[in-house]
């Protein structure tokens, strides 16, 4: 399906998604940090917002929404369990939903953990996942509300997605992650050939995001719960559970 993503840098190190759909003119705004950047993008191109999704309430992804919304009418959408903590929402949404944006059924998923009401939006036909602060550019969210359980529940619900799905995070997270990773595992090639890859594309002032799916279950420590060679790397016997992989790397993470 032809449609064009842009990824607009927001903030200090922030991420607005804009989706237009040629066939319906249809521009779909994923996350707003801040407006004037979206609005010039818009402008350049001379599309105006139809929707605006929200992946969950953080200041750093809503705060734009107002003035966006003013500036365009776009619809706002988002979840439904954070309703009380959004901008006003033109509809509310719920994990399960399909909306019909342009020529897409829109899949609504859960993905708490991050926050609890943190929601994704998956564009099938577009091979799209608009992941916010949930499953990151080589790394997941902090767990500022939820659980372990719930944010492994999440990325594993990600991970059954087809391997070509484009993920597009809410920060320019990528190296820092991988930094991260590299510190479990300095020797793995793939690690250490990925990291090479992003350098060079920061060199170049390229954002590092969208990523494929396929490259993030290979070198995501959050995504590699069954690995043993990582179980090893966290210092857990063969029997360690995937939950509990993903758990101890969280673990390392939040003091790395």
């Amino acid at each position: 399906m032809p449609v064009e993503l842009l990824v607009i840098p927001c903030l200090t190190d922030n991420y607005a998604y804009v989706l237009h759909d040629a066939a319906t003119d249809t521009t779909t705004v994923i996350d707003v940090p801040e407006a004037g950047p979206v609005l010039s993008a818009l402008i350049e191109r001379g599309w105006k917002a139809t929707y605006i999704l929200i992946t969950h309430h953080h200041g750093d992804h809503i705060d734009g929404v107002p003035m966006l919304e003013a500036a365009t009418g776009a619809r706002v959408i988002g979840a439904a369990a954070d309703a009380h903590r959004l901008p006003l929402l033109s509809h509310e949404t719920h994990p399960g939903e399909i909306l019909p944006i342009g020529m897409e059924q829109v899949e609504v998923l859960d993905a708490s953990g991050h926050t609890l009401g943190h929601v994704t939006y998956h564009f099938p036909e577009a091979g799209l996942l608009f992941s916010g602060d949930s499953l990151m550019s080589w790394g997941c969210g902090r767990l500022f509300e939820g659980s372990p359980a719930q944010m492994f529940a999440t990325l594993s619900r990600f991970a059954e997605l087809p391997d070509t799905t484009l993920v597009c995070s809410g920060h320019e997270y990528t190296e820092a992650n991988g930094r991260f990773a590299l510190s479990l595992e300095p020797d793995n090639p793939a690690l250490l050939k990925r990291m090479d890859e992003v350098r060079a594309m920061r060199a170049a002032g390229r954002p590092t995001v969208p990523v494929a799916l396929s490259v993030e279950k290979a070198t995501n420590p959050f995504l590699r719960g069954s690995d043993p060679g990582l179980r090893a790397a966290l210092d857990l016997p063969p029997s360690a559970s995937a939950l509990d992989t993903f758990t101890e790397a969280r673990r390392r993470k939040d003091n790395f």
